[in-house]
């Protein structure tokens, strides 16, 4: 398929700037992708659709997501967990404002990071930037990566524990750019770009489906008998790059470490042999467990990395249920929707959830696909 495929016109007021209040309430569009329904609201006990006191539909809410599944089912979670990435400093000598945006620790007893600079130019080998002011964190640039990246050595004698948390009190949520260019991080995005059952250290953007799970729907989940199997894929930042090419055959992604333990195995493979479903939370989910799919349909135990890119056409071996957030027009995320619901089927709900205010990003509404 060709990049321009995936075009539309996005309002900027449905761009998500916040999150939901609750993390539970956002809306949630239901696509069946073998009957081709698309549903979008609440029923009264007659399947009509439902109205609030002023005639306005009522609309499915994430909680919502309960009602398509059974005992003995699996949802299959991301447990990676985002680090506060974004620094700020200033580049000695000048005092100009420098973005460090850190990617991944390269050696914790040299302190040296992969990072990204902005703005780039003025970042030379030698360069040295301080992150407090009369502050002891100071780094030195060693090497230059790519034309925005850097390889930086940080100057501060301590225990590594030590540094990794004075390190990361400096910084700020590694929210998306086109969060960042309208409204600066919050305190509270910490939290709220984490979802609750992070637990491996390495993601520098959040698994953004996940997000939406509470401890009370997820409660709700246990006690309805749903099974939860845990993997983890680090999340970068190729799932933003603009896709440069109309061929997407030709389009590469950025490569991402991910693990697959033998539990979450045994959950999922014991799912799919009774003939439930098995549900992937987030397109990172879906990229890293068809990574790890054998031809048997079976998921394998995994260590590595993986740059995989879905787009129509495209057979998924795993999961029979997807849930995602609605994205950008053009993104990989987008492309990975439409090639497991179908691509007419999916462009066609983004139509909607454009023509009915819904919101778009890694704060914003999510589509439930379902192989029904």
């Amino acid at each position: 398929m060709k990049l321009s495929q995936f075009k539309f016109k996005l309002p900027e007021e449905q761009i998500a700037l916040e999150p939901s209040y609750h993390r539970d309430e956002c809306r949630l569009m239901v696509v069946h992708r073998k009957s081709g329904e698309i549903e979008m609201t609440k029923k009264d006990e007659n399947g009509e659709d439902l109205k609030d006191e002023e005639g306005n539909p009522v609309y499915l809410d994430f909680r919502n997501i309960l009602d398509y599944f059974d005992e003995d089912d699996t949802f299959i979670f991301n447990d990676t967990q985002v680090f506060p990435a974004r620094l700020y400093g200033t580049k000695e000598k000048t005092d100009a404002k420098i973005e460090v945006f850190l990617l991944r620790e390269l050696n914790a007893d040299l302190r040296l990071w992969d990072v990204l600079v902005e703005p780039a130019r003025k970042i030379r080998i030698g360069n040295k930037l301080f992150f407090e002011e009369d502050g002891p964190m100071v780094a030195e640039v060693i090497d230059n990566t790519t034309s925005r990246g850097r390889t930086l050595r940080f100057l501060y004698d301590c225990p590594h524990d030590e540094f990794k948390r004075e390190l990361f009190a400096l910084g700020a949520a590694p929210l998306p750019r086109y969060i960042i260019d309208r409204r600066p991080a919050h305190e509270e995005d910490m939290d709220m770009f984490q979802t609750i059952y992070a637990k491996n250290e390495g993601a520098v953007t959040a698994p953004a489906t996940g997000l939406h799970f509470s401890r009370e729907l997820m409660k709700r989940m246990e006690i309805r008998g749903i099974n939860f199997a845990y993997i983890t894929l680090h999340c970068g930042l190729g799932n933003f790059d603009p896709i440069e090419v109309e061929d997407l055959t030709k389009h590469k992604m950025s490569s991402e470490q991910m693990f697959i333990p033998k539990e979450a195995c045994d959950i999922v493979n014991k799912t799919k042999l009774s003939g439930h479903r098995v549900c992937a939370v987030g397109v990172s989910t879906a990229r890293a467990t068809e990574t790890a799919v054998g031809t048997d349909g079976m998921l394998k135990e995994y260590e590595g990395w993986t740059n995989k890119f879905i787009f129509p056409p495209y057979e998924f071996g795993m999961a029979n249920a997807l849930v995602a957030n609605f994205y950008h027009p053009e993104s990989t995320m987008m492309m990975t929707q439409c090639s497991f619901g179908g691509y007419e089927l999916v462009y066609e709900a983004y139509k909607k959830a454009v023509k009915n205010g819904y919101r778009f990003g890694c704060y914003g509404d999510a589509m439930l696909i379902v192989d029904d």
